[in-house]
């Protein structure tokens, strides 16, 4: 069973090179000499080894892509989006909840006896604001709770046995105040990587990119999506050679700062290994999960 690391990013979609397109300008040395340039529109491309499709978000139902459908359907092969027939932002329903904890890639791996797990560190914080209801539960955490697998925690991100959503751990300093040791883009990639050795499925989640695109600001795109280059950079050199690394979004955003909103641009689906071969039919987001479980049963 070649393993996979699934690396999902919040809010990036694919769209011309443009003044308003920070991946035009981003100093990104990693992906350029992966794909011979930015990550844009016009470089989509399929050989052994490396696969780069520009995928459908929308999923036939008009409207701009949101978190909630793009997500469930993303993380499970099924079209949530036209299961409730418009786009649902933010934290998933109670009939996408039921969905992504039932058929989430998490629970088809486990379900078939693979080792599955969720790379982001949780803290006790999180869920003591989602008993007060200050909070919602995410869909990569029903994913979790549906496949009944163990969260990592605060204590494994100090051992370097899970990842946090900023890549950096800054985010848990500068507003928790928690006091754990900031690490560089491209040690949590390392991280990431080592822990693919122990699993055949790793599903990490960074909703930075997303954050920034809400914010309209240039030169903070810029300085996530060169951070974002050193993190891949990281887990593609660290990647065993037998694994399959799975790169793909719910919805577009930082790609046009021109707008606050999210985009109906494509999304890309980057893959790297000798899994590739296995998405070259996928064109919409709800065809990921399908090829992750392929390339699982080989």
């Amino acid at each position: 069973m070649p393993p996979v690391v699934f690396v999902f990013l919040d809010g990036v979609g694919l769209a011309a090179p443009h003044d308003s397109n920070p991946f035009s300008k981003a100093t990104m040395k990693a992906t350029t000499r992966l794909l011979g340039g930015p990550l844009v529109v016009g470089v989509e491309q399929s050989h052994t080894g490396l696969h780069l499709a520009a995928l459908d978000a929308q999923l036939g139902v008009e409207g701009i892509p949101q978190s909630a459908t793009g997500q469930v359907s993303l993380f499970t092969g099924v079209n949530a989006v036209q299961r409730l027939g418009f786009h649902l932002p933010a934290y998933p329903n109670a009939p996408l909840q039921a969905l992504v904890r039932e058929h989430s890639i998490l629970h088809q791996a486990t379900a078939r006896g693979y080792r599955a797990t969720f790379a982001n560190a949780y803290s006790p914080l999180y869920f003591e604001m989602i008993q007060k209801a200050k909070r919602r539960m995410s869909a990569t955490t029903h994913a979790v709770l549906g496949a009944e697998i163990p969260f990592r925690w605060l204590s494994d991100l100090e051992k370097g046995n899970a990842v946090y959503w900023d890549m950096t751990n800054e985010y848990l300093t500068e507003h928790y105040d928690i006091d754990i040791p900031p690490i560089s883009a491209q040690q949590a990639g390392n991280n990431l990587a080592r822990i693919a050795r122990s699993n055949d499925l790793v599903l990490y989640e960074s909703f930075l990119t997303d954050r920034v695109g809400h914010k309209k600001r240039p030169d903070e795109a810029i300085t996530v999506l060169e951070l974002l280059d050193h993190f891949l950079d990281g887990l593609w050199t660290a990647v065993a050679p037998d694994i399959t690394v799975v790169i793909s979004s719910d919805h577009g955003n930082i790609e046009d700062l021109r707008r606050s909103t999210h985009t109906t641009n494509p999304v890309p689906l980057l893959v790297t290994g000798p899994g590739a071969d296995a998405f070259r039919q996928a064109q919409a987001i709800t065809d990921v999960a399908r090829g992750i479980i392929e390339v699982l049963e080989r």
